[in-house]
């Protein structure tokens, strides 16, 4: 039973039991009844503004989601530049390395290696890499 529905029933009650609002315990009664009608109604209203809210968070925690998702994703055409480790091929070689920023280990394939460039998916930052120096070690010792 709600608490509306039980003032109700103490209203009832009162006026069943024909009290004499002229007297000092009848005007307390009818007075206590009346306060408690009031409370009733000023919580209800509370619930009915609680899930309004609630619904209305929801919304916004929905459209936050969705905002993430925009931000945070690489997006289709990220997909194929082999960032994640898991997008590569089983027969590709797998390079990796740290970023400075935000320290996560980037996986990428050889592609990315041959364009001297990858961008950081957790945290956007550009890393570079100089492959003149790798060319000459594989070579011999300073290019002889």
């Amino acid at each position: 039973m709600e608490i509306t529905e039980k003032v109700a029933y103490l209203k009832g009650l009162a006026e069943g039991m024909d009290l004499d609002t002229d007297k000092k315990v009848g005007k307390l009664l009818a007075a206590v009844i009346d306060v408690l009608d009031d409370v009733a109604l000023e919580l209800e209203d509370i619930k009915d503004e609680q899930a309004e809210l609630a619904d209305g968070l929801d919304a916004v925690s929905d459209d936050l989601e969705d905002v993430e998702d925009l931000v945070f994703e690489t997006g289709e055409d990220d997909e194929d530049d082999g960032y994640y480790y898991d997008d590569l091929e089983e027969d590709e070689e797998c390079y990796a390395t740290t970023c400075p920023t935000c320290e996560e280990t980037i996986y990428f394939d050889e592609s990315v290696l041959e364009d001297g460039e990858v961008i950081c998916p957790n945290c956007g930052e550009k890393l570079e890499f100089d492959l003149d120096g790798l060319e000459e070690d594989a070579d011999g010792e300073d290019g002889n």
